[in-house]
């Protein structure tokens, strides 16, 4: 498959280039949401701003905030991380998924790992909502807890679901899009890249998950969404394919949505599974949620790193200049291998 740009561009030139995409898409967006709230909801350009900053305010303020996240993340978001391989020559399977398939046992143990590490993680949210600056940056820290305050109310009201059309939407919107289109262009594009440029997987994963958390704008929240970078980025690098840290981002987010749907009709009575509580729960469920998912991770490594022979015969082919096989064969019995997501044999590394 040919690009339009070199297939051979440096990393940070991928960065670069996907930056430039981001801008494009996302003015792509702002036209398809404009042309859809104009159409369906008769709010025109002007008005979307404020309408989606005050959506308690208007109508149908609810659906056009709704209408513009999800465009904004699919089309903006995903439009971006989705053109880049194309502009590079690569197919969508072979820059987001070159390794391997995956099972469904893959899926499973993704969403596993994230629904066993929520007593962790509440510990951690508890510890960075009270988190404070140092006393020199006392006014930031003013500004920045009220920013997340009006954010939280804005998050309380979109995540009211008084129907479960409403629900579904929801779960549409804050599960199913974020999972698709911020793991395409933090795990697929940006760490990816960022592995091949340091020439090293754990600074990559660390350094995507940092801007990960980072894009989000929520100091107070930075730690658990950082750590939740680090468990996606692994799982890709493990796995190989983005449909793995896809299946975790999902449960991540639509666990949180079914919850509050189940607590808003008077299903969930728990109060240690109150979806809208940043206090910590038991430090013993805490210690057991953080060994149990700390297990099942380091099985998942394990099983990655377990040598995979060939099948025998392989066929072997001696490619000319442009693409032409000269020459074929049988190879001798594969020994185990161990490759990485960008192709690499690391068996003896």
């Amino acid at each position: 498959m040919k690009g339009f740009v070199s297939s051979r561009l440096h990393p940070f030139a991928n960065l670069l280039l996907l930056v430039v995409l981001l801008l494009l898409a996302i003015c792509v967006a702002g036209f398809v949401m404009a042309v859809c709230s104009n159409l369906f909801f008769g709010v025109g350009l002007l008005q979307i701003g404020n309408v989606t900053s005050m959506p308690d305010t208007y109508p149908n303020g609810w659906a056009v905030s709704m209408l513009t996240q999800g465009v904004f993340l699919f089309v903006g978001f995903g439009g971006a991380a989705l053109a880049l391989p194309l502009l590079t020559g690569y197919s969508w399977a072979d820059y987001f998924t070159p390794r391997r398939p995956v099972t469904l046992g893959w899926l499973l143990l993704a969403a596993s790992i994230i629904i066993l590490s929520v007593p962790f993680m509440s510990g951690l949210i508890d510890w960075n909502a009270h988190a404070h600056f140092p006393g020199f940056l006392q006014g930031l820290e003013k500004d920045a807890r009220e920013m997340e305050d009006r954010a939280q109310v804005l998050t309380k009201f979109l995540t009211q679901f008084t129907s479960f059309g409403r629900f579904v939407v929801g779960l549409l919107v804050i599960a199913v899009v974020p999972a698709i289109a911020e793991e395409l262009i933090f795990r697929g594009v940006v760490q990816r890249n960022l592995v091949q440029w340091t020439n090293s997987r754990h600074v990559g994963v660390w350094l995507a998950a940092a801007i990960f958390s980072t894009i989000h704008f929520q100091f107070f929240g930075f730690v658990p969404r950082f750590v939740l970078g680090l468990v996606l980025g692994y799982l890709y690098e493990w796995s190989g394919n983005i449909l793995v840290p896809m299946a975790a981002h999902f449960t991540q987010n639509g666990f949180q949505v079914i919850l509050l749907y189940m607590q808003q009709r008077g299903q969930l009575t728990a109060a240690a599974l109150d979806p809208d509580s940043n206090q910590a729960l038991p430090w013993g469920w805490q210690l057991l949620s953080f060994i149990a998912t700390s297990a099942l991770l380091w099985q998942l490594y394990h099983q990655t790193r377990r040598p995979v022979a060939d099948p025998y015969p392989t066929q072997l082919r001696t490619l000319s200049g442009g693409g032409i096989a000269t020459r074929t064969g049988l190879a001798p019995p594969a020994t185990g291998r161990t490759i990485t997501h960008d192709g690499v044999d690391v068996t003896k590394l």
